[in-house]
């Protein structure tokens, strides 16, 4: 059984042992790593998170050797949202297929993340990530 990618797993080893004030600055840290949307991508091509509070897309392609590229589009306002994005795009770079759908479903709870943000934000987290997980599986 693979495991989640050792990138991922160590972001949420920091998150969860940190102190909670810092937690809330390292996700000001990923909100801001998000990398931006190629020229040639466009919404048309990406699916909205409808349960994210704010307008979120993403989209996942996996290549010939199984590497798995994501793309997340949130606005720059929804810092916690973006911070989401910013967690898996770093965290899942250069993943094959089989870690990504070995990343845990309660990831935002592992991170300790449901202390710090709203049970509204933490469901649009998991919704993110399901999201992320049906579309690797659909394009594996």
């Amino acid at each position: 059984m693979p495991e989640m990618p050792p990138k991922l797993a160590e972001i949420v080893d920091e998150l969860a042992s940190a102190p909670r004030d810092v937690v809330l600055e390292m996700l000001l840290e990923f909100s801001d790593a998000v990398p931006p949307l190629p020229p040639t991508m466009a919404h048309e091509g990406m699916e909205q998170v409808p349960e994210c509070q704010t307008a979120f897309f993403l989209h996942a392609e996996v290549g010939a050797d199984g590497v798995v590229t994501v793309f997340f589009d949130a606005p720059p306002e929804a810092p916690t949202t973006r911070a989401f994005a910013g967690i898996l795009a770093e965290g899942l770079a250069g993943a094959t297929a089989s870690e990504v759908l070995a990343v845990p479903d309660d990831l935002y709870v592992r991170m300790g993340l449901a202390e710090v943000i709203s049970p509204l934000r933490v469901r649009g987290g998991h919704a993110i990530l399901a999201r992320l997980k049906r579309q690797v599986t659909a394009a594996s």
